[in-house]
């Protein structure tokens, strides 16, 4: 046998040293991850209800119904379960099934179709139940497991990690979703309502979203966000939120205008439209004004807008930066309550 010059070949073979090394025993982690997942699913999953409706839709001169499915959690003893706004929205009619199998009817609690949360009950007391989470401690890179009813396939687990942080979303209704979780563990049809949990089956998120054709692209509701908006959907049947009754839209701004008022942003909202009595007609605001500063924070958008309109600036004065014919004024608004989305 011919050796190729400076190759040296043990005795005995042509074994490569690599052959003799032990192989490593990754057994204990896998041990460790199965035991998560485990866990978590045992602790969530008697809390995970699967929610059919049934709803009326116009189909040409007369109306036809359908149906639908998705998921949701007991966050209350006495029957109180958070699920998506998408699931129950426009339901005629809400039926729950328990993890034991058993059915109810249930009554809607309160809808928001802006953060895509609502909260339905049903007329039963010492149930499990799971609570949220602080959704703010979470990292990228931990564990995620999704719990739900995809294609109404009862309780299925799926597991993955939290991809990414702080993302947004846009809600069906138009508005923007922030603070929106992104992870792979994989959802599909059914799943939307469903928890999201860590390693300890703690509640980080309210799985409401997939990106298609992509694969492992999903989207889950903080937990803090589904908290705050829970608690007043249970308390007013609806989360309240404040609005300057205005139509507008977002416009690049001049590059002069820009430098000649020393803007911080390079665009704004501009006022296509007034409505009669509302807070902006009360405050001299006009169509085709800039909206570019509100309580003297920048506004480069409609989104940013709706950040600031949350609930507490409802009946309360604040300033609004406007530029009208080149010239920046300021004027005094006090925001009302928004009326619900439809």
């Amino acid at each position: 046998m011919i050796r190729p010059t400076g190759i040296s070949l043990p005795e005995g073979g042509s074994s490569s040293p690599l052959d003799r090394r032990q192989p490593v025993d990754d057994r204990p982690l896998l041990d460790a991850y199965s035991s998560s997942v485990v866990g978590a699913a045992e602790r969530v999953s008697p809390a995970v209800v699967n929610i059919e409706v049934r709803s009326r839709q116009a189909r040409g001169e007369g109306r036809r119904s359908s149906g639908g499915s998705g998921s949701g959690f007991i966050i209350t003893p006495d029957g109180l379960i958070l699920t998506n706004s998408h699931v129950v929205h426009d339901a005629q009619s809400i039926q729950v099934m328990l993890a034991d199998g058993h059915r109810s009817e249930a009554q809607l609690v309160g809808d928001d179709p802006d953060s895509d949360l609502a909260v339905v009950r049903v007329p039963h007391d010492d149930l499990p139940y799971i609570e949220l989470a602080d959704s703010s401690a979470i990292r990228v890179g931990q564990l995620a497991i999704a719990v739900g009813n995809p294609l109404g396939f009862q309780c299925s687990v799926t597991a993955g990690v939290v991809s990414a942080l702080g993302r947004s979303l846009r809600a069906r209704s138009g508005r923007l979703m922030d603070d929106i979780i992104q992870t792979d563990a994989a959802l599909n049809p059914g799943n939307s309502g469903g928890p999201l949990v860590d390693s300890r089956g703690d509640v980080i998120g309210v799985n409401t979203a997939v990106i298609l054709p992509a694969q492992g692209i999903c989207f889950a509701i903080a937990s803090n966000t589904a908290r705050l908006v829970a608690t007043q959907l249970i308390a007013f049947g609806k989360f309240r939120r404040a609005s300057l009754g205005i139509a507008a839209q977002n416009v690049p701004l001049p590059r002069w205008l820009v430098r000649q008022l020393d803007l911080l942003q390079t665009s704004a909202i501009q006022v296509t439209a007034v409505e009669p009595g509302s807070p902006a007609e009360r405050a001299g605001v006009l169509e085709g004004d800039l909206l570019v500063e509100f309580e003297h924070r920048t506004l480069s958008g409609i989104d940013d807008l709706h950040a600031h309109l949350t609930h507490g600036r409802i009946g309360v004065s604040s300033a609004l930066g406007i530029v009208r014919e080149g010239r920046r004024l300021a004027v005094s608004i006090v925001p009302a309550e928004k009326a619900a989305s439809g």
